[in-house]
């Protein structure tokens, strides 16, 4: 009679996560940052193709992806809007609560685009064949603005020149109706 197995338990990631961590700053791309410490990466799964949703000093919320910095750490970019709105600078130490985006775009999806999708099949069809990277800039351009007729009104430019392309995946500059090539 074979001996059996003992099951190893695979590690549950947590629901949330708080570290202290400081806020860095990245001279060649002028972009300030929030580390990730390794052993969070780690609890997380230690992949860095992954989003996350977070809370700074329990008041400041947003989504964003974690990139790799090195030395098996990595950070989440911060917005020197986001920095003002918490009067913190390079340098200063925070409270950042992390825990894994489960949103398809990792971000708020605007009703507008919604609305325009259930009315504009194709429009669907083609947005819907765009790499995820496109996608979620789309989401993300709508939903800039605060007025509700410019999201429909800017929904609806960037998808009539999504189906205007002859392409599958047509470049940025083509999306945002700023060239022809198709490329």
């Amino acid at each position: 009679m074979p001996a059996l197995k003992k099951k190893t338990a695979k590690k549950k990631e947590p629901k949330a996560m708080k570290i202290r961590t400081r806020i860095g700053h990245l001279p060649k791309l002028n972009l300030h940052y929030l580390e990730i410490p390794a052993r969070a990466i780690a609890a997380f799964g230690g992949t860095f193709s992954r989003r996350f949703e977070c809370r700074v000093n329990g008041k400041l919320r947003f989504q964003g992806g974690l990139v790799a910095l090195g030395g098996g750490k990595g950070y989440v970019s911060i917005s020197k809007a986001r920095m003002k709105e918490l009067g913190a600078k390079a340098g200063d130490t925070v409270s950042l609560e992390l825990s894994v985006d489960r949103s398809k775009f990792g971000m708020e999806y605007p009703e507008e685009l919604r609305a325009l999708f259930a009315q504009d099949p194709e429009g669907k069809k083609k947005f819907s064949g765009l790499p995820p990277s496109k996608q979620r800039y789309i989401v993300y351009y709508v939903g800039l603005v605060k007025s509700t007729h410019l999201r429909l009104e800017r929904a609806i430019f960037l998808i009539e020149n999504l189906k205007r392309s002859p392409v599958a995946n047509p470049s940025f500059r083509v999306i945002l109706g700023k060239g022809d090539r198709p490329t």
